[in-house]
């Protein structure tokens, strides 16, 4: 089954739940370093920070560049004024002038830390991580400094889809927080999308104390029974979840997609109509739906979905694969050829999409064409027969290992 649980969760929404904030390196009453020359550096510094803190971004940040001027060894006013183009968003900006004051100086507080954020937010994950572990090494196991770094470094790992990476440390986060809902939502998608799907479980029993009717959690119990092969169960999770919610997104989609390939087509097409309720524009619930209407026969009300679905997404084989059967049963066989053509090149490891342009070329009396897909068909089932041979013997040998879920193409 696809992912029908999109990433609900976002970096910042998390990282508010923990009260992450920009902090200006240098407080006052820090004193100016030593290295500090020119008259009333104090009074410079003092007016400086006077204009920070009352929000004068401008002049502020026009108070810092005379100290630093005047102070061209003190680290503090590159540390303001990366705290300024932070409040601004402008979080690269605001990594030169971190970066700079680190050079001159890692013992300023709160400097690293402030760098790491703004490149958390800029979304520079990958280079926020070393920051973050660093100040991790040096903070007490039990802190709330602690906590906060464990939540950052391991939404830098989700943001990056390092799902394997992202969980131990969203785990010791959740650990320390019990009542916090947003932190296991994203450990269960992390756990999810590694493929540790009886974590999942587990974390769904914990969700299910805080929020009994979490249509998301009832989702992602439901994703990873599906990929268990526990049908029913995850069909009931889904059910679960639209009754909670019927306007959560996906939430009928997913259902729909799991009655879909139990071959409930009639009820399937119900649940897509509702996701498009929720969402016209949703490509999946348009697709899916065209697609039960040719399973019932109905070719007229799939192509006037799969028509729509073309000019929102393009990209999906499926639409093409689709549309080239409805046009082949509408005698439109140039129409068909060109989206089983389209389809071929989307998705060429499609048995189907080939079979279905080898009976093409058959109709319109292009045997040598015919042929040639006939035997690329063969040849891909040939290969997953001998996949599956493989698999069989080396399953009399060793145990069984949990089987790869894979989408299989629309039985026709």
């Amino acid at each position: 089954m696809k992912r029908v649980v999109q990433l609900g969760i976002g970096l910042a929404l998390v990282a508010a739940s923990a009260g992450f904030g920009q902090k200006a390196g240098g407080q006052a009453g820090t004193p100016t370093p030593s290295g500090a020359r020119g008259s009333n550096p104090d009074q410079m510094r003092k007016t400086a920070l006077a204009l920070e803190q009352a929000g004068k971004n401008a002049e502020a940040e026009a108070a810092w560049r005379a100290f630093m001027t005047a102070h061209p060894n003190n680290p503090e006013p590159y540390a303001h004024l990366g705290v300024l183009e932070a409040r601004q968003e402008h979080y690269k900006e605001a990594v030169v002038f971190y970066r700079k004051a680190l050079t001159m100086s890692p013992n300023v507080p709160n400097l690293r830390l402030n760098l790491g954020l703004a490149l958390f937010k800029g979304g520079e994950l990958k280079a926020a991580i070393p920051e973050f572990t660093l100040l991790l090494k040096h903070a007490p196991p039990d802190s709330p400094e602690a906590q906060r770094l464990n939540i950052l470094i391991g939404m830098s790992h989700y943001g990056l889809a390092e799902y394997v990476e992202a969980a131990p440390y969203l785990k010791q986060a959740a650990d320390r927080d019990p009542r916090n809902l947003p932190l296991r939502l994203a450990l269960a998608h992390s756990y999810l999308w590694s493929k540790q799907f009886e974590l999942v479980l587990d974390v769904y029993r914990e969700i299910l104390t805080l929020d009994p009717d979490s249509a998301e959690a009832d989702m992602l119990a439901g994703e990873a029974l599906d990929e268990m092969k526990d049908n029913a169960g995850a069909t009931e999770m889904f059910r679960n979840a639209v009754k909670a919610n019927p306007k959560e997104p996906n939430a009928h989609f997913g259902l729909g997609y799991l009655l879909w390939a139990q071959k409930n087509y009639p009820e399937a097409a119900q649940e897509f109509k509702e996701e498009l309720k929720n969402d016209p524009d949703h490509v999946q619930a348009t697709v899916y739906l065209a697609d039960t209407y040719i399973q019932m026969n109905q070719m007229d009300d799939a192509r006037l979905l799969l028509e729509r679905a073309v000019r929102l997404d393009p990209s999906l084989a499926l639409i093409h694969l689709d549309l080239g059967i409805v046009y082949t049963e509408a005698n439109r066989n140039q129409d068909a050829l060109r989206e089983l053509t389209e389809a071929a090149k989307l998705a060429p490891n499609d048995v189907n999409v080939h079979w279905r342009l080898g009976r093409l070329y058959r109709t319109m009396g292009r045997k040598v064409e015919a042929k040639a897909e006939f035997d690329k068909a063969s040849t891909l089932n040939k290969a997953a027969d001998e996949d599956l041979y493989k698999k069989i013997a080396a399953g009399k040998t060793k145990p069984p290992e949990e089987p790869t879920t894979t989408e299989t193409p629309t039985n026709r």
